[in-house]
C-alpha cells in the first residue's frame, strides 16, 4: 500500500512545530528516536515507547477513535496520523495541519522517517536513524547460521488470521535473512489468510503472538510441519508491539525473528523454489 502524505500538509513549515500530537504508535516512536519527544503534547492510547518519555504526555484516545475535542484543546501545530484515523478531514477543516503517514514496507519506513525528520528540521538525524536501522538489520542477518537458509516461515500478526506477506517490511526482513515467506508478495503486505491456505503452505516455522495459544486451533493445525515438530515461536504483547511497529525498533524486531529461527528452524533446510 503506497505511502500517503497530504499535499496541503507536507512538512514545509518555516518553523519546526513546537506542539505535536501523534495518533499512531509508530509515528510517536520515530519522533522520539529523533530525540524530539519533548515536542509531543498528545499521543494515542497505544503509544508506549519510550515509556519514561511518554509517561506524562496526555492521551487523546486511540488511532481509530481519537477525541477531536481533546486534540483541539491541546492547540497542536501539527497532528501526525495514519490513513485509517477518521478525524483527519475534520482537523484540516478546522485549520489544523496534519501529516498522514503509513508504512508497510522498508521503502515506506525510510520515507516516513525522512518526512518526520524534515518536519522537525532534523534531516541529518533522520538519515542517521535510517542508516543505523539498515546496519542493524544487516548485522542480524549476517549472524544467522547458513544451515537454516531457505526455511519456510509463517508470521501471524493479528487475529483473523492476518499474516505478514513477503512484500511487508517483516517479509523483507525475512528475505534479507535468507528465509522463505510462505505468504507470497502478490497477496499484499498483511493479508487475511484462511486456515486452508496455511495448511497448503506447510510452513516449517510458525511465529505468532502468545494470545494465539489460547485460541482453538483451526482444523488440520496438527498437520502442519511446524506444529508436528514443535517449531512455533509465540511472542508476548510487548514483543508483538516491537514486531508490528515498523520504525526505530525494527532491528530489535529482526533480532526476535532471528532468535526464533535459531531456536526452531530445522538445520540443512533446502531453499524453496517458491
Amino acid at each position: 500500500m503506497p505511502l500517503q502524505i497530504q499535499a496541503q500538509t507536507a512538512p514545509a513549515l518555516e518553523r519546526a512545530p513546537q506542539r505535536i500530537v501523534s495518533l499512531q504508535p509508530t509515528l510517536t516512536e520515530v519522533l522520539c528516536a529523533l530525540e524530539q519527544c519533548q515536542r509531543l503534547v498528545g499521543i494515542d492510547r497505544y503509544s508506549s515507547w519510550p515509556a519514561e518519555a511518554l509517561a506524562h504526555v496526555p492521551k487523546v484516545g486511540g488511532g481509530l477513535d481519537p477525541s477531536l475535542e481533546a486534540i483541539i484543546a491541546l492547540q497542536p501545530d501539527v497532528v501526525l496520523l495514519s490513513r485509517a484515523t477518521p478525524v483527519g478531514e475534520r482537523l484540516r477543516a478546522l485549520g489544523v495541519r496534519t501529516v498522514v503517514l503509513d508504512a508497510q514496507n522498508l521503502t515506506e519506513v525510510q520515507h516516513m522517517i525522512v518526512t518526520i525528520a524534515a518536519l522537525v528540521h532534523q534531516p541529518a538525524a533522520g538519515a542517521q536513524l535510517w542508516q543505523r536501522l539498515q546496519a542493524g538489520l544487516d548485522g542480524v542477518a549476517q549472524r544467522l547460521p547458513p544451515t537454516i537458509a531457505g526455511t519456510r516461515v509463517y508470521v501471524e500478526v493479528g487475529q483473523g488470521p492476518y499474516a505478514a506477506g513477503a512484500s511487508s517490511y517483516l517479509g523483507e526482513i525475512l528475505t534479507r535473512m535468507g528465509m522463505v515467506n510462505v505468504v507470497p508478495a502478490e497477496m499484499g503486505p498483511f493479508p487475511l489468510v484462511s486456515p486452508e491456505f496455511v495448511l497448503r503452505a506447510a510452513p516449517q516455522v510458525v511465529i505468532q503472538g502468545a494470545a494465539a495459544a489460547a485460541a482453538p486451533p483451526f482444523p488440520g493445525w496438527g498437520q502442519l510441519p511446524a506444529v508436528r515438530e514443535q517449531r512455533i515461536c509465540r511472542f508476548d504483547a510487548e514483543q508483538i508491539n516491537i514486531l508490528v511497529r515498523p520504525g526505530p525498533r525494527m532491528a530489535q524486531a529482526a533480532q526476535l525473528l532471528a532468535q526464533c529461527l535459531i531456536d526452531k528452524a530445522p538445520r540443512h533446510a533446502k531453499p524453496s523454489s517458491l
